[in-house]
């Protein structure tokens, strides 16, 4: 999708670009784990224990239900204007979120982060898709994996030493020189990728889709079956409104596309899976292992540098595979770890850490090679909207795959712990086992996508099914 003819002064404005959208990856991935570790002392200082849950709730509630939204407006207004008024806004929640003085201002102020934060990275995905062709492009977003996971990594440790040697209010003030510099770097060498086109915005339909994606969240995390059911309803009027609109908000032309749709359902199949799980691993470090917080943080990290190297490893493995082969392999990988985790819930933890880190695996190898694949097959005007609308997808399949596993463990099992949560967890595990195989019969599915050399026009994106 992009010329790689380039001249060394811009391929120069190009690397930095690029870097400024990195960091605004890592400012987003970072305040999504730092703050974690320093709510405990927020509730000791600000007060209202019933809303300890509520500042989390409502960041994830903004940055998945806006992050399609902000994808399909940048195909109509522009990528670069709408990045830096995601980066702005994100800024901004950050700093009132260190100034909040009670609990309903530190939620108001999360809610405003996670909307800057439901723009970042949908927002760089997409600029990267449309800067590099395929065969860099793989690189460049396996590298941004990697930060992300590096930055899964770091903010727990950093969220505590800032909290006990500063304040908690430093847990949101780090962010804001990683974010002031992806703004300035972005201001300077950023440059628009999107053509910007008049369109008739589409406000009933992006109205019915938020309502309905935010009760949808809301009622999946708190496991309110009603909200969950007239959020799914909201949703159906809203692809019944979209699909009558001349411009609609939604990738409806995109959706009819073979790719496209397999990209859509296997992240949100991986994603129920992957991030259902990991939800409840501390808990069985603690429970089943008699680990503390400490050892059950750690049990997650296999399955996040997992993830992060294959990520990695997948750059150069694009020029000599298709990235329909790899997403079997990614789910082919995630169908026989899930397997061998149903078997393992009474061995030691280490089995799963080292079962984890090849989940984590699968999960780099598919997730990438769906989004590329969806990518590569999407029109230039639909590139936004396709590329926010597989990460929704994954975000939303997480909240699923959560609340669905509470229900197969049973709450009766997380509180007694022990043998029982142990064989809860199975349960679980044999739910991921079933979406990822799902996931393995869709992606043999998928057309071959040969990675173009440079200079290699781009195909012409599949045609819509009637």
């Amino acid at each position: 999708m992009a010329n790689s003819s380039l001249s060394p002064a811009a391929q120069q404005a190009r690397r930095l670009a690029t870097t400024g959208l990195i960091l605004g990856v890592f400012l987003a991935a970072l305040e999504s784990s730092v703050v974690a570790t320093a709510m405990p002392s927020v509730i000791a200082d600000l007060g209202g224990q019933r809303l300890y849950a509520l500042p989390f709730a409502v960041y994830l509630l903004t940055s998945t239900v806006s992050s399609p939204l902000w994808g399909r407006a940048s195909d109509m207004l522009g990528r670069r204007r709408l990045y830096l008024v995601g980066v702005v806004l994100f800024l901004l929640g950050s700093a009132l979120c260190g100034l909040a003085q009670n609990m309903g201002w530190l939620v108001g102020a999360r809610a405003l982060q996670g909307l800057g934060a439901g723009a970042v990275l949908p927002l760089t995905m997409t600029i990267v898709g449309e800067t590099y062709q395929l065969s860099e492009r793989g690189r460049v977003q396996a590298f941004i994996s990697g930060v992300w996971g590096l930055s899964g990594l770091l903010g727990p440790l950093l969220g505590g030493w800032l909290t006990d040697t500063l304040s908690w209010r430093w847990t949101f003030y780090a962010s804001l020189p990683f974010g002031l510099a992806a703004l300035l770097i972005a201001l300077r060498h950023l440059r628009e990728t999107a053509t910007p086109r008049p369109t008739q915005l589409d406000w009933a339909g992006a109205a019915l889709f938020t309502l309905g994606s935010g009760l949808t969240v809301w009622g999946l995390e708190g496991r309110i079956w009603g909200l969950v059911a007239l959020g799914l309803l909201t949703l159906a009027v809203a692809v019944w409104v979209e699909r009558r609109h001349p411009d609609p908000l939604l990738p409806m032309d995109a959706l009819r596309q073979r790719t496209t749709a397999i990209a859509f359902a296997g992240n949100l199949l991986g994603g129920a899976a992957y991030f259902g799980v990991i939800a409840y691993l501390p808990l069985y470090a603690q429970g089943v292992g008699g680990r503390g917080a400490t050892g059950a943080g750690v049990i997650l990290t296999p399955m996040l540098v997992g993830w992060t190297l294959s990520s990695l490893l997948s750059a150069p493995l694009l020029t000599r595979v298709p990235l329909a082969r790899l997403a079997q392999l990614g789910f082919a990988v995630l169908t026989v770890m899930f397997a061998l985790l149903t078997l393992a819930v009474h061995q030691p933890l280490w089995v799963t850490s080292a079962l984890g880190f090849v989940v984590g695996m699968g999960m780099g190898f598919a997730m990438l090679s769906l989004l590329l694949s969806a990518q590569e097959q999407a029109a230039r005007t639909e590139l936004g909207a396709v590329t926010s609308g597989v990460l929704f997808a994954r975000q939303m399949g997480g909240s699923l795959g959560v609340a669905l596993m509470a229900l197969l463990i049973g709450s009766a099992a997380i509180q007694a712990g022990g043998v029982v949560l142990a064989e809860g967890l199975g349960r679980a595990y044999l739910l991921a086992l079933c979406l990822v195989t799902a996931g393995l019969v869709l992606s043999l599915t998928l057309p071959n996508i040969r990675v173009r050399k440079a200079g290699e026009s781009a195909p012409q994106p599949e045609a819509s099914s009637p």
